[in-house]
């Protein structure tokens, strides 16, 4: 995680320093009449203009500090559990670390834990599952990498564990499963139609499966793998909007979610294609490009494209990129859709991928 330490006071700024030193991808901040050539970042502004500034840019932030003045500070500028950072407070004697917020999604109380490993305090941990012994749905799917759907059915499905009242879960590759093996009240089952009959209290489900008017199920929730990369081929100049799309059709025809996919993939002579990078930019999804020797050396099920072999040097473009970046193993979900100026596939990363 890259998260930074802010001190105040002299105690605190000794204290953020050994924790700097226990994390080296951290960066320490520090009022600038503390500060000494040890790769600390001095600051002169008021640490209520500081900490908002670092609060949009990194992924966690200990702030060695009155818990009051962090709150005051960063109050304005939240957001919601599934964007704000994780924040930590410590006092500047490092007796307590306590989790503020963000404590599962964002990560707070593993780096609670983390931070009080290193100087030697207590983790002050507030949120109910942890308080109780049980996996939290949000700590569980981000510890595996997954996406949540909606995020505002997480209170409820959490609640729902918390009493042991009965859950269904459908989780066929096993992502999750594991980490609620014995938790009172939740139940495995083979699909999600048993899952929907069951008539369990909540349905949880691990899928990259599309399902409609899932804001209105509260008592669904549904975990994404990131699992799918969208092979992507394009005119010239094609504008972000139309790839978007063509990209969103795509899915959607075949029942799948945008919040699973992982990467999108196309051929090298696409690397400076504006509407491709603005569409990536917008998802924050990378983007891989191969060589046309790559492309063409990929088995796939359409026909050579002559216009795609007259213009790249590639007999495709869509589906061999995105088998190649989804990896061994991979499966083709959607073959090659042309609309409009577009070229869109979808695989699906192997087991081991």
């Amino acid at each position: 995680m890259k998260f930074a330490i802010v001190a105040i006071t002299e105690n605190g700024a000794g204290l953020a320093r050994r924790l700097g030193r226990a994390f080296p991808t951290a960066t320490v901040y520090l009022p600038a009449r503390f500060g000494a050539d040890d790769g600390c970042h001095p600051f002169r502004e008021p640490v209520t203009e500081l900490l908002p500034r670092l609060f949009a840019r990194q992924e966690g932030l200990v702030c060695i500090m009155a818990a009051g003045i962090a709150v005051r500070a960063l109050a304005p500028y939240l957001k919601g559990k599934e964007v704000d950072p994780a924040v930590v407070v410590m006092d500047e004697a490092g007796q307590f670390a306590v989790s503020l917020l963000s404590g599962h999604l964002g990560g707070a109380n593993d780096l609670a834990r983390e931070v009080a490993g290193a100087a030697g305090a207590r983790a002050v941990i507030t949120t109910a599952t942890d308080v109780c012994g049980l996996p939290a749905w949000d700590d569980v799917a981000r510890r595996e990498g997954l996406g949540i759907e909606p995020v505002k059915n997480i209170r409820r499905l959490n609640s729902l564990l918390l009493r042991g009242e009965k859950i269904a879960l459908a989780d066929r590759q096993g992502l999750v499963a594991p980490h609620f093996t014995g938790v009172p009240g939740v139940e495995g089952v083979s699909t999600f139609a048993q899952a929907i009959r069951s008539h369990r209290a909540g349905k949880v489900f691990v899928t990259n499966r599309h399902f409609p008017q899932l804001e209105e199920q509260e008592d669904f929730l549904v975990l994404r793998p990131r699992n799918l990369v969208v092979g992507i081929g394009c005119n010239r100049h094609t504008s972000a909007e139309e790839i978007e799309e063509a990209v969103t059709g795509a899915l959607q025809h075949a029942f799948l979610s945008l919040k699973s996919v992982a990467a999108l993939a196309s051929i090298l002579d696409k690397a400076d294609e504006t509407g491709l990078t603005l569409f990536a930019g917008k998802y924050r999804l990378p983007v891989e490009f191969h060589t046309a020797e790559a492309l063409n050396a990929v088995p796939v099920p359409t026909d050579p494209s002559p216009h795609a072999l007259a213009a790249v040097g590639a007999k495709g473009v869509c589906e061999p990129a995105a088998l190649l970046s989804a990896g061994g193993g991979a499966n083709l979900l959607v073959k090659k859709k042309i609309m409009g100026n577009v070229t869109v596939a979808v695989a699906e990363k192997g087991p081991d991928a």
